[in-house]
């Protein structure tokens, strides 16, 4: 614990759905969700006017339509909020050298280590001109908690949200930990906090008052060890700046159960190609391969096999993919499936000539599509199939005559487009043929006039 509130823990404010409000004025001020649309797509990020109707992340997405009819339902933009993630990431390495991205919008910063801080005063300065900074370069808003630990400056963004500044000061974490619940804390989630509730712990008050003895006898050492300490306000982590990917995966959930055996295999060879490419792409390999199978009682399975040594091979990833998937019952219908691989390295120890046949033979493919075309997440705004283009809500395109905009919806062979820009009013609507020749996908504009990023 710090003597002084110098860890600074930065949460954007409903990042993904605050972007697409801020890129689109026709938006603003009214519920955006975004999310999967399908049947089984669930609420990635919901604005703060949708979730005053209850909507909130991890929602399915046919619970918040019924919850709040008239929000705008998008598909998400990834490379779109990378490309702000980033901007901020950069502002917070100007502060201090130690960062640590815990997601696209979320990061904890050291600023004793930055030396532009050692103090309450100093602290505040730097995170009411980070706030500050965020808003001129992104256009969008960031909530800041200041304290002298992690934990404590997690819960003090959380109490700032949003578009605030909360600074605890170090000596008061017990006086402010005691009333809450104790989901408040890291590692306490559904499971546990049932748990602690039968057994009458329902405040991190209780937690101290129980005692580490008791706590370990609950929930083991590690855990009631930990928590213990964390339920008197004691963290002791580190803020660090590198977070090793221990990870690599892919998955997919099916709009219809799949019952087909050949169907669910050349998913599972699907994607074991696609977590292969995320895997070469970040520079990696990997020893053991994990497939996770949700069945149709959403009853889920984990399967792994540890090879010899590392491997980036799709051939090899794919094979022990297959091997895994004769191991588990499929014939109830599955809903969901996923392949990974863990054990991550940064070399090979496969044999290189069979890896260079298979590179060779997937080489035509490669030079076929764009890297990352099959990824849903880098999705293109549009794809052909056949003679008849799909567009996704939310996605942005170009008009020949009309200029930039971006899908309202389309069906029927219809698509239906507003222009606007992110520095204009709200645009017009016009709808057209889903085939219209002058009718593009495009990149995102940025959401600050003069910007090259986006």
């Amino acid at each position: 614990m710090r003597a002084a509130p110098t860890i600074l823990h930065l949460d954007m404010d409903a990042f993904f759905a605050a972007a697409e409000q801020a890129s689109k004025p026709s938006l603003r001020g009214k519920p955006v969700v975004v999310g999967g649309l399908g049947p089984r797509g669930v609420v990635a990020t919901a604005s703060y006017e949708a979730r005053r109707f209850g909507v909130h992340s991890a929602m399915p997405m046919g619970q918040a339509r019924r919850l709040a009819p008239n929000a705008a339902y998008l598909v998400p933009r990834f490379a779109f909020y990378r490309s702000i993630s980033d901007q901020v990431m950069e502002l917070l390495r100007r502060l201090s050298p130690l960062v640590e991205p815990l997601s696209l919008d979320e990061a904890f910063v050291d600023l004793e280590a930055g030396g532009v801080a050692d103090d309450s005063a100093g602290a505040r300065a730097a995170g009411e001109r980070l706030r500050v900074d965020i808003l001129a370069t992104t256009g969008l808003t960031g909530s800041v908690g200041l304290a002298g630990a992690k934990m404590i400056a997690k819960i003090a963004s959380e109490e700032a949200k949003p578009d605030g500044l909360v600074l605890i000061e170090p000596g008061t974490e017990r006086e402010l930990l005691g009333p809450r619940s104790v989901r408040i804390l890291p590692g306490v989630g559904p499971a546990t906090g049932e748990h602690l509730r039968r057994a009458g712990m329902v405040t991190v008050a209780d937690l101290a008052e129980a005692g580490e003895d008791e706590l370990v006898r609950l929930l083991g050492r590690a855990h009631g060890t930990s928590l213990h300490r964390m339920a008197q306000g004691h963290d002791d982590r580190p803020v660090v700046a590198e977070r090793d990917a221990k990870s690599v995966s892919v998955e997919d959930t099916f709009d219809v159960d799949l019952h087909d055996r050949v169907r669910i295999r050349s998913e599972v060879e699907r994607l074991a190609e696609r977590c292969v490419g995320r895997l070469r792409a970040s520079g990696h390999s990997g020893r053991t391969i994990v497939l996770k199978v949700r069945r149709y009682d959403f009853s889920t399975l984990t399967r792994s096999e540890t090879l010899r040594g590392p491997t980036d091979d799709p051939g090899v990833v794919r094979e022990a993919a297959g091997r895994l998937l004769e191991a588990v019952d499929t014939t109830g219908g599955v809903r969901l499936l996923g392949v990974g691989v863990s054990g991550l390295a940064d070399y090979t120890q496969e044999d290189l000539f069979a890896q260079a046949e298979a590179e060779a033979a997937e080489r035509p493919a490669e030079e076929a599509a764009p890297e990352g075309a099959d990824e849903a997440e880098e999705a293109p705004t549009a794809v052909t199939e056949g003679a008849e283009r799909v567009w996704a809500p939310g996605h942005d395109v170009r008009h020949d005559a009309h200029g930039a905009g971006w899908v309202q919806g389309s069906g029927v062979g219809r698509v239906t487009v507003r222009f606007e820009e992110p520095w204009s009013g709200p645009g017009r609507v016009r709808t057209f043929a889903v085939d219209d020749p002058e009718l593009h996908p495009s990149e995102p504009l940025p959401l600050v006039r003069g910007d090259a990023a986006a």
